[in-house]
Parts: C-alpha cells; structure tokens; sequence
C-alpha cells in the first residue's frame, strides 16, 4: 500500500490462520496500522490481493469484521460515561424506528461480559478518564464487537504498558478466539504459552512520515 508521501507497507506475503489468535509482530507506526485497517476492510491495498473469510472487496470485508483499538478510529473522549458509551453503540446497532432508552446495568452486561469474562466491568457512571489501560482497551473491544462478526481486529496490545494487565488482555482475546478469528499486533513477540494460534513476524512496514520528511530533505 502507497500513500501519498511513499510506500506505507509491502510488498507482503501474508497467511493467517482461520479462528483463534493471530500476532502480527512489527514495528508500531502508520505501516501496521494501515495493514490492519486493511485486514479490517476500512482501507483497500494499491495493488496485489486481499482475500479475507473468503472475500475480496473492502465493503464486504468490512461488513464481516470488527475493529478496535485504533486511536484513529475509536478514540473516545475522556469527558464521557461508560453509560453513555454503550447507550450510543445500542442505539447505532439498532433499527431506526426502534427506542432506545439510556443503558443500564443488564445492558453495559451484555455488551461487556463476553469480552471482559470473569474481569470487573466498568461502571455506568464511570468517565473514560477514571479507567486503566486494560479496562478501557476492553472497553473498546466491546463496544465494538457487539455485533459478533467472524471477524475481531484489534489495533495492539501495546497499548497496555503493563505486563501482567498485558498478559490478561491476552487470555481475554484468546477466550474470544473461540468463537471469532482475532488478528492483533505487537511490537515483540509473546511468551510461549500465550494461548495464541500463530505470531507472524511483517517486514516491510514503513513509516510513510518519514519517508515524507527524507524526500524533503533531499529536495
């Protein structure tokens, strides 16, 4: 994939297992990032194929996957209320002509208890501010996972700093690997024992800034 600055990611030759979870191991930047909105069906390739759960046109991979945690995308204000959070997402999910009053605490489980599993959920009354990294990264996961689609894309699990909240993140895809294919992405390798299908390391990710500000340098 090319941007307007130069190459992003690629040339790329990628296999990715069927259910359970995918690592895609490399370097933080627009290149992972962009891949995995690929994968997710939110942005199509500047040449080769693609082919995800068996299709090949963006808008039905998109209509088949989840994404979650990229801040481009579900970045959320940290002004706002869990409760307000999912009532938004049921609403958005709902039929038009459907009612949806503000969300209450059989709502919030039913969105979160699939991700967050035996995990405390967070509060209704709860700003985004209040929570940790790992509460509000499942958060996120939820929020956009309501559907179930085959399909669960999940930015990274850098974005947990802590390692022990990292390593539960961890156990929380692989329980939703059961049931969905998860694609993920880190900076480094897991543990042996992780519980995930298959780490795939990614060349060619470029950080298509810098290419940017060497060509300009050059010119």
């Amino acid at each position: 994939m090319s941007g307007p600055w130069g190459r992003v990611f690629g040339p790329l030759d990628l296999d990715i297992p069927t259910g359970g979870v995918t690592v895609l191991i490399g370097p933080p930047g627009s290149g992972r990032t962009a891949l995995l909105m690929n994968i997710a069906g939110r942005m199509k390739p500047s040449a080769g194929t693609l082919t995800v759960l068996g299709h090949r046109k963006a808008r039905d991979i998109f209509a088949g996957a989840a994404l979650a945690g990229v801040q481009q995308l579900d970045a959320i204000f940290e002004s706002v209320t869990v409760r307000d959070l999912i009532t938004e997402q049921l609403r958005w999910d709902a039929p038009w002509y459907h009612l949806v009053r503000r969300a209450e605490a059989a709502q919030r489980d039913a969105v979160c208890l699939p991700v967050f599993g035996d995990l405390p959920m967070p509060r209704l009354h709860d700003y985004v501010e209040q929570l940790d990294e790992l509460t509000g990264l499942l958060l996120r996961i939820a929020l956009a996972n309501t559907a179930r689609p085959p399909l669960l894309v999940v930015g990274s699990i850098d974005e947990v700093t802590n390692d022990r909240d990292r390593a539960i993140l961890v156990e929380r895809l692989v329980a939703l690997g059961q049931e969905q294919t998860v694609i993920t992405a880190s900076a480094n390798e897991l543990p042996e024992g992780s519980g995930v299908s298959a780490q795939i390391p990614v060349p060619h990710l470029e950080l298509a800034e810098l290419t940017h500000g060497r060509h300009e340098k050059r010119d």
